[in-house]
């Protein structure tokens, strides 16, 4: 997106002085995150700004003189090296230089010119930072050009659209599930039954052999009438431990040894009864929510990414204007929000605040996406919470997702994807389906999680490959961490034939 009037800043200078300020305020929000207890621990929150800001070679100094005083607790030693680690894998999302970017859109447009790359580059186009003065590129920036940009899309020399998810456009099982809901009076519908098999394929001698590799397999969370039923059918290896059916991070625990010169495979397959969401909402019946103690956690800031910045307030009042219905100030930030453009991401547990970030780098995936909204209702006296999982298609499409829940008084908790976001009407019988993923939702996802960063049990002992989501898996050994680079998962999954599932509303 490029940037328009009124848009929130992009320098690098605004964006390390808002990130100071949000360091600082974050060491004092939350003694969780950082517990004070001697005077080196004061400069954590610069150096996680320094970090932000590109300078790796003074925080790395930072972080040694940090870890050399004594009486750290293990808790404070972890926080530190953390932000070490954060550097490593920063490094490794942003790989390319300008040549290097160049190089690969030429194959899509041949006669690229270094001024038209310029003009892009200027227009923030291209997602980069000045590490130690080096300006090095996001790798996916070249890919993400094309999204974000309809002159470089015209540009390219595979004319091929550019497709999502089916579930993207209005299409007929839309409307299957609004007539449905409509003619059943019920806010659940159209279950099906599902069997799904996750895999998690660690790398050959990523582990030395004869090592414990520990496995964490996300696991769908119980959820009634959206879905139900769940049954555990197998597991590679066969001993496994469920983490509860009230854990937020919902996973199946597995380890086994490393074999010298093989991979390490995990895997669960379950079965769960998928339903359809949808209700008709009357925005003149919405009122104020009352916030009882159980909602008032889904009104709060929640650092690090969820805070109420100065910009944030600034894009909210610009969005919701002078409205008071609060179904309409749902939608006017929904709307605000859809209008940013997907574009694929970097490591989440790479950024400091994903809703700040978000906001102001012209684009976000869907996880990003959902935060922002999350962060701007809940400023709003909404109260908002997260879901997340994986979709999947009939035609063989799968893909991690976050999406969303609002809560809408009378109708209470109701489903939220901002990222699917508004659908297209193309005639007046349709129209009404525009809104469906704002208090609807379609079958073909699986909730894993109902909140963000959040502990997985049993807990992990090194640090975690992101901290903020758990839809791929999480791997360790006691030497350390695998990160995302040192292993695969896979989905896999076909439709049963019953619907065991309630499709009661």
């Amino acid at each position: 997106m490029l940037k328009t009037a009124g848009s929130p800043s992009r320098s690098p200078a605004a964006r390390a002085l808002r990130r100071t300020a949000f360091a600082l305020a974050l060491c004092c929000a939350s003694s969780s995150v950082f517990a004070v207890e001697s005077p080196a621990q004061a400069s954590l929150p610069d150096t996680i700004a320094q970090i932000d800001a590109g300078h790796f070679k003074q925080a790395d100094a930072a972080i040694g003189q940090a870890l050399a005083q004594p009486g750290l607790s293990a808790q404070t030693r972890q926080d530190w090296l953390f932000q070490r680690e954060r550097m490593r894998r920063i490094l490794l999302d942003f790989t390319l230089d300008a040549d290097a970017v160049k190089a690969r859109l030429r194959k899509q447009i041949p006669d690229l010119g270094d001024a038209e790359f310029a003009r892009w580059d200027a227009a923030g186009l291209f997602e980069h930072q000045v590490i130690d003065g080096r300006t090095l590129y996001f790798k996916r920036s070249p890919g993400n050009l094309f999204r974000l940009s309809a002159q470089a899309r015209d540009r390219r020399a595979d004319k091929a659209p550019i497709t999502d998810g089916p579930m993207e456009t209005l299409n007929d099982y839309h409307r299957q599930v609004r007539a449905a809901a409509l003619a059943g009076h019920k806010t659940s519908v159209l279950p099906h039954r599902v069997r799904m098999t996750q895999t998690l394929t660690v790398d050959a001698n990523a582990v030395p052999a004869g090592e414990t590799v520990r496995a964490w397999i996300p696991y769908p969370q119980e959820l009634p009438g959206q879905q139900d039923d769940i049954e555990y059918v197998a597991s590679v290896p066969a001993k496994h431990d469920i983490a509860p059916a009230t854990a937020p991070m919902r996973t199946v625990y597995l380890e086994q040894p490393a074999k010298a010169g093989e991979k390490t495979v995990f895997s669960v397959t379950y079965e769960v009864t998928l339903s359809a969401q949808y209700r008709q909402i009357d925005p003149d019946k919405v009122t104020a929510a009352r916030i009882t103690p159980e909602l008032a956690p889904y009104v709060a800031e929640r650092a690090p990414h969820v805070v109420f910045t100065d910009d944030l307030r600034k894009f909210s009042k610009d969005a919701v204007g002078e409205e008071k219905n609060p179904y309409r100030i749902v939608q006017k930030l929904f709307a605000a929000v859809d209008r940013i453009p997907w574009a694929g991401a970097r490591e989440y547990s790479t950024i400091s605040n994903i809703s700040d970030y978000t906001l102001h780098a012209g684009h976000g995936d869907c996880g990003q996406q959902t935060l922002l909204l999350i962060t701007l209702l809940r400023l709003n006296g909404i109260p908002a919470r997260w879901q997340s999982g994986m979709v999947f298609a009939e035609n063989g499409y799968d893909n991690i997702h976050d999406w969303g829940q609002v809560y809408l008084a009378p109708y209470g908790w109701v489903p939220m994807d901002v990222t699917t976001g508004q659908l297209h009407p193309a005639t007046a019988a349709d129209a009404p389906l525009q809104w469906f993923y704002l208090g609807g939702l379609d079958a073909w996802r699986i909730a894993f999680n109902g909140d963000f960063g959040q502990p997985l049990a049993p807990p992990k002992q090194q640090f975690r490959s992101d901290n903020v989501d758990s839809q791929r898996g999480e791997v360790e050994w006691k030497g350390g961490n695998l990160y995302f680079n040192q292993w695969d998962y896979h989905f896999q999954w076909q439709l049963l034939p019953d619907a065991r599932g309630r499709a009661g509303g």
